[in-house]
């Protein structure tokens, strides 16, 4: 069996009602199950949610809530792994063990259900035992620069001064959006950023954090650009 665990708790304070704020004419939400549901990957689509209101709203664009997630993982220091754990273990407990298991998250508007397809072939194809989101830093981080505590400038790494961008090895970052892999790697609570794991990289134009106001605003106005130019769905 393949399950979709989105995790949603009820409690975000830089962006108050996060998951289901309204995103363009939907709830947040929305966009992660109905790509979900879209990808024919998954025997089961879930939402782990602590919240009432927000379970309505995954129910009805077509998410399951067999459990309500218990309040020790609903606080805002409870991580991605051991919320993935308790929806992966309920299921062996009270339905069918899971195989594949992909985490997506609930506000990543930008996914594309035919990318949450690729990347469960890639993790099946290289025997990984992750498969998750990645795209490139726009600016090689050899040259990042830090603000010292006089309101000066430090670099990082002052040997790469001279180093032509073209030189530098290109970085990547986790691009938020979704995580595939092993039912056992998930209960084992194995970290993501390891050997274990095969990067699934996107372009930066379908990446996009969604953690203040202000990313919330950049975000819908990147999301009707890439709609009205058929980028994504």
């Amino acid at each position: 069996m393949n399950l979709c665990v989105i995790p949603a708790r009820g409690g975000s304070k830089r962006i108050p009602r996060k998951n289901i704020k309204p995103f363009n004419g939907l709830p947040m939400i929305a966009y992660s199950i109905e790509s979900a549901l879209e990808s024919g990957c998954f025997d089961k689509v879930v939402v782990s949610t602590d919240d009432v209101e927000i379970a309505a709203v995954a129910k009805s664009y077509g998410a399951e809530i067999p459990f309500m997630r218990p309040k020790t993982l609903s606080n805002d220091k409870a991580g991605t792994l051991p919320v993935i754990k308790h929806a992966v273990e309920w299921f062996d407990k009270c339905f069918q063990p899971p195989e594949y298991v992909c985490c997506l998250y609930a506000t990543a508007p930008f996914v594309q259900s035919q990318n949450i397809r690729n990347a469960l072939t890639q993790l099946i194809k290289t025997q990984a035992e992750y498969c998750f989101t990645v795209t490139s830093y726009s600016f090689p981080i050899q040259r990042a620069i830090r603000l010292t505590e006089k309101n000066r400038i430090e670099m990082f790494e002052p040997q790469n001064f001279n180093m032509r961008s073209q030189d530098l090895e290109a970085a990547y970052h986790d691009a938020g959006q979704f995580y595939w892999g092993m039912a056992e790697t998930f209960k084992r609570q194995k970290i993501f950023f390891s050997e274990i794991a095969t990067p699934f990289v996107l372009p930066r134009y379908q990446v996009q954090d969604i953690d203040t106001p202000e990313d919330w605003t950049q975000a819908e106005m990147m999301y009707q650009v890439l709609q009205q130019s058929g980028k994504i769905k």
